[in-house]
């Protein structure tokens, strides 16, 4: 039947060239002959389908499942990108953000793209050529960052810690008094290895050495204490896509007045239009001047990130913060009635949002996630960057944090460690 509809489809798009019309007294027109004018690519045959999508707990490093609520938001028809209401919507996404955060910064505003997106912005904002740059690596987020910053032709040095493990401060002191950088990176929730990294006093050290703090918390945002200004965090990104529960697509940003100050001061533009502060700042009212056009948002990711941060503030911060440590005790305990292993070796260390663990020795790490996959419909993942092949990793991330979860994915583990086959070495 199918294949009838698209055979009647492509006769009718076939387009014949008609003769050109000649006026009396003007030579024929000289041109190559041509017999007709067709499509070469018919319609694919799958868009004639319905939309298929499996019904799955997404259990992984994100992202999560989307509540009824917020799905509700992201389905609500169209307005305009420069519509007065809208313009209302984001500043109720800016409050939402300076709550989340903690900060009364006035540069603070959502990146149209997700968590990476908000990574390049800080950083190209931030940073100019030939500047110094220190960047505390102990997983793919340090990785990335490096690989940024050099494509920026910043002066990159690196302070590095195998997976699993995090940065002292006395460590990062002598970092910053050996390379003296405008600014140093570190993640707060280090989604590839499991690690919260500690950020109580760094505010203060990078301050004292004329450098700015960056901070990745992409995923630990609502799910671990993160005080922007009592920290003295000078730039702060997330992600909507793990503790907001929004879909992936736009990303929290701040930055404090005196990071302000030098992103307004800098010696060239921003190497990029479409993530220039300046031009954003302005979009998003925080400039104090009229808005004007600088590109069309994804609004309907806009109307999630909204009712994500809504749901956040209705909770309140420390009952979230307080819910998803208590889940991820409740996880960790459960993981070791299993026999495994934990990956990160210090309880006050560990993500409250995403549990890394190792398997026994000889199970094969892709063998066990998808026989989660296949039979129990739950998402978890293995390592990333410099934890690929080391751990499996488990996400309890906003309405995904439930002990109810963490009983399901604790009962489908079970199920594979006596199902899967042990590699034969």
């Amino acid at each position: 039947m199918h294949r009838a509809v698209m055979g009647s489809a492509s006769r009718v798009l076939q387009a014949t060239v008609q003769a050109p019309l000649l006026l009396p007294g003007l030579p024929a027109p000289r041109y190559r002959a041509m017999s007709s004018q067709q499509l070469l690519v018919p319609p694919p045959a799958v868009l004639w389908q319905p939309l298929a999508i499996p019904d799955r707990l997404l259990l992984g490093p994100g992202p999560s499942n989307v509540p009824p609520r917020i799905l509700a938001a992201g389905g609500r028809q169209l307005i305009g990108h420069l519509h007065k209401e809208m313009f209302q919507i984001m500043d109720e996404i800016k409050l939402g953000i300076q709550y989340a955060f903690q900060t009364q910064n006035s540069l603070t505003l959502a990146i149209s793209g997700p968590g990476h997106c908000a990574m390049e912005a800080a950083l190209l904002n931030a940073v100019e050529a030939g500047e110094v740059v220190l960047i505390a690596v102990n997983g793919i987020w340090g990785e990335r960052a490096t690989d940024i910053s050099k494509r920026l032709g910043a002066d990159v040095h690196q302070l590095v810690k195998p997976p699993g493990e995090y940065f002292a401060l006395k460590e990062i002191e002598e970092a910053l008094a050996q390379h003296k950088p405008s600014l140093f990176f570190i993640t707060h929730g280090e989604s590839s290895s499991g690690v919260l990294q500690p950020l109580d006093g760094l505010g203060e050290l990078c301050h004292r050495y004329k450098c700015l703090l960056l901070v990745d918390s992409v995923a630990s945002l609502g799910g671990a204490p993160i005080l922007m200004d009592q920290q003295g965090i000078d730039i702060l990104y997330s992600g909507s896509q793990k503790v907001l529960n929004a879909p992936p697509g736009s990303a929290p940003i701040s930055f404090s007045e005196r990071a302000r100050k030098k992103i307004f001061s800098r010696r060239t533009k921003p190497p990029s239009f479409f993530l220039d502060m300046g031009w954003l700042a302005n979009y998003w009212g925080c400039d104090d001047k009229p808005r004007i056009y600088h590109h069309t948002a994804p609004i309907n990711s806009f109307f999630s990130l909204r009712e994500g941060l809504a749901i956040l503030a209705e909770q309140g911060l420390e009952n979230s913060w307080k819910l998803h440590k208590e889940n991820s005790l409740y996880l960790c305990a459960g993981l070791q009635q299993l026999g495994l292993q934990l990956f990160v070796k210090e309880q006050e260390v560990r993500l409250p949002t995403i549990t890394t663990f190792v398997l026994p020795e000889g199970y094969d790490w892709k063998e066990v996630t998808t026989f989660i996959m296949n039979k129990h419909a739950i998402e978890i993942s293995g390592g990333l960057g410099p934890s690929a092949g080391k751990v499996l990793r488990i996400g309890l991330m906003g309405y995904n944090s439930t002990k109810f979860n963490a009983d399901q994915v604790l009962h489908a583990l079970k199920d594979a460690l006596q199902h899967c086959h042990k590699n034969k070495l």
